[in-house]
């Protein structure tokens, strides 16, 4: 069996992230127009948590490309199925 590529080993610290980000924008935005910090504190955490699902689930749903698909029957057949 192969070892995966550094790409697909970096996948889901790019989507972490990409949420971390996304996350870091909501909580500034409420703590910029509320000036509470805690408020700021929730909204980053609810927003991390709804965007690292998000991501994760628009990853779920991309079909693979040709090498993923070989890869996976390559992998189906050393399993014996």
């Amino acid at each position: 069996m192969a070892t995966p590529e550094r790409r697909d080993r970096t996948r889901p610290a790019e989507l972490l992230g990409i949420s971390a980000v996304l996350a870091l924008f909501a909580g500034l935005v409420v703590f910029m127009s509320t000036r509470d910090l805690v408020l700021g504190f929730i909204f980053f955490g609810i927003a991390f948590i709804a965007s690292l699902v998000v991501l994760a689930m628009l990853a779920l749903a991309m079909r693979p490309t040709g090498d993923e698909q070989l890869d996976l029957d390559e992998q189906d057949r050393d399993q014996g199925h």
